[in-house]
């Protein structure tokens, strides 16, 4: 028995090529940056320990916000042994008495976007407590003139190596992207006036101006491995304010004869914990902060006046300004409640230089990105997070909106480290803390990786 051919139906075939020549199209499409991304992985892990090397050192040897001197002289050597033309010493603060330290990278590699890149330098004045062999053990001369101690307690040490990382990769890959690239090394992010002393010193007529602004963040509450994206509202503005409390000072064993402000500064204080609870609507978010209290000098003295230094965020300009207002009416009501006369009110004043607007996180550039990032980490590793009530200065590149930025996360801490932590409900050394210890390998590799990434689609040939 014999088979019968099969007609050819030609209107299958058709629809065959179709799918076929769609399939290819795509595979087309994607093969670059498949090439690419290979590449950069192969040059990442090539450069891994010599960085985790440099991160380590780096951490080790932390500067305070505008003292940024040594950091910013060796990522300058850095960027310079890189291919990258470099300019350094930006920076132009309200108090003449602060130097700049601002250093930025340009390579321009033909047409098309400018891409600006940017790492935060500074460090915090915490003693840390991380037991890790390469701690730091440093100490500077603080703001108001002592010694104390200083760590690399906000991961800008991670940004920094992060950056060296981006730079190399980005120089050795030059044939696969077009247009001029702008790697910024940010003083006095801590402090929130570096990004806007920059500026101030002519940064955009210095080095080119970008089209596009990006930034990374090394944060506990993703793992290492992985990055987190929040479009749109991202981080709260911040507002410093200080509060000086008078009183009259006089002996301990007469406290009728003076009029004590230890004792005032404490009702203020208290009056302040109603504000965001019972001022603010519960649909607005806003954190009202007395981070530091500075007053007397002997147990037995009654002092002259007592300092409280404030810190406020919010999302709206209106509830920064209640915030403002609030502090000013409490300070001023608490100290005629305690019979304070009208020349002894407290001072309040709002550090104007010392404000940071609210991160507005591009949402187109958002979605543009997440595909890149979930190609080169992975779907599962690309991750929605939250806005939070933390403030940065990054921000200010983005000229209020007319230039588009975009700050992602990095994780910090392995997967299992965050599980274990969550089982025994004993959370995580978080930013800022003097127990803050990120994973160097994993969490340089996957920032690197990402950012490159990130550069490459656009600054990708036409």
């Amino acid at each position: 028995m014999t088979a019968e051919h099969p007609r050819l139906d030609l209107r299958h075939l058709g629809r065959g090529l179709l799918i076929a020549g769609a399939l290819f199209a795509t595979s087309a499409a994607a093969a670059p940056a498949a090439v690419a991304d290979a590449e950069v992985g192969r040059i990442v892990d090539h450069d891994l320990a010599g960085l985790v090397a440099y991160y380590k050192a780096l951490h080790a040897a932390p500067e305070l916000s505008r003292q940024e001197a040594q950091t910013s002289a060796q990522l300058a050597n850095e960027l310079k042994a890189a291919g990258y033309e470099v300019t350094d010493h930006i920076g132009k603060y309200l108090t003449p008495a602060f130097k700049g330290y601002g250093v930025v990278g340009v390579m321009r590699n033909g047409p098309g976007p400018t891409l600006l890149i940017r790492a935060d330098m500074d460090a915090l004045p915490v003693a840390e407590k991380t037991g890790l062999p390469y701690a730091s053990t440093r100490q500077a001369k603080g703001e108001a003139g002592t010694d104390v101690p200083v760590m690399h307690a906000c991961g800008h040490d991670t940004h920094v190596t992060s950056l060296i990382g981006v730079a190399r990769v980005m120089a050795k890959l030059r044939s696969r992207w077009s247009g001029t690239l702008v790697l910024v090394g940010q003083p006095a992010e801590e402090t929130i006036d570096g990004a806007a002393a920059m500026l101030r010193d002519g940064l955009y007529e210095r080095v080119p101006k970008p089209d596009i602004a990006l930034a990374l963040h090394v944060m506990p509450f993703t793992p290492t491995g992985t990055i987190g994206l929040t479009p749109g509202h991202a981080l709260a503005m911040s507002t410093q304010m200080d509060v000086i409390v008078r009183g009259v000072g006089g002996h301990g064993s007469a406290p009728e004869l003076a009029k004590d402000p230890v004792v005032l500064a404490a009702n203020i204080i208290m009056q302040l914990q109603t504000v965001v609870s019972r001022e603010i609507s519960p649909f607005d978010q806003a954190v009202l902060t007395v981070g530091t209290v500075h007053g007397g000098t002997r147990r037995n003295i009654i002092p002259d006046e007592v300092k409280l230094e404030l810190n406020l965020r919010a999302y709206k300009e209106e509830v920064r300004q209640h915030l403002i207002e609030a502090v000013a009416r409490i300070s001023r009501a608490a100290a005629l409640g305690a019979g304070m006369p009208e020349d002894r009110l407290p001072i309040v004043s709002v550090l104007e230089n010392e404000f940071a607007p609210v991160l507005e996180n591009d949402t187109a550039l958002t979605q543009r990105l997440r595909p890149v990032f979930e190609r080169v980490l992975g779907k599962d590793n690309v991750r929605d997070v939250p806005p939070v009530m933390g403030s940065e200065d990054f921000g200010r590149f983005g000229l209020d909106g007319k230039i588009p930025v975009l700050m992602f996360w990095t994780g910090a801490y392995a997967a299992e480290t965050l599980a274990e932590a969550k089982s025994s409900g004993v959370k995580v050394a978080g930013n800022h803390s003097s127990r803050f210890a990120p994973v160097p390998e994993s969490t340089l590799r996957a920032g690197i990786l990402a950012m490159s990434a990130a550069a490459l689609e656009i600054l990708q040939k036409p």
